[in-house]
């Protein structure tokens, strides 16, 4: 826009936005169906929009217009932004380290700035789970949960 600067973008912080589903964990146990569709979905989505053909580019193009660009400035967006289009690569970075070590981060940042409310005692105040039962924070109080299950559905073909 005009008279306009930049003053801080992501790139700035790699790794630490991260693109997420976030469903309601009771919702979720409940409605498992739910999960498997949502992540079909985004998976069906991902190897559409990964493609050079005619289908991918008037996917990109929808998409670029729904979020207020044009192609190009989409697909710039998509040069800086690291995409788990392959459902694999995905399981393997919700279950690595990497992840652990940015959501420590972030926590830390949360608490720092007020993010986590008046009654936070630390920036552990909010749990957060990984899969294979590692957590940082408080166990009591989980409030986010990275379940790799679905992604796993996705990698092995069976949604």
């Amino acid at each position: 826009m005009p008279n306009t600067h930049e003053v801080f973008d992501s790139s700035q912080i790699p790794g630490e936005i991260i693109d997420l589903m976030v469903v309601n964990t009771e919702t979720l146990k409940e409605n498992p169906k739910l999960g498997m569709a949502l992540t079909g979905a985004w998976y069906e989505i991902m190897a559409t929009t990964s493609q050079t053909d005619e289908k991918a580019i008037a996917a990109r193009t929808h998409m670029a217009r729904a979020s207020g660009t044009d192609l190009a400035g989409f697909n710039a967006q998509l040069d800086t932004t690291r995409m788990f289009y392959d459902a694999a690569e995905a399981v393997k970075f919700s279950r690595g380290e990497e992840l652990v070590k940015t959501m420590e981060h972030v926590s830390t940042f949360s608490f720092d700035h007020g993010l986590l409310g008046a009654g936070a005692a630390g920036a552990g105040f909010i749990g957060i789970a990984f899969p294979g039962e590692k957590s940082i924070g408080d166990k009591k109080n989980i409030k986010l949960r990275f379940n790799e299950s679905f992604m796993n559905l996705a990698a092995e073909g069976k949604l």
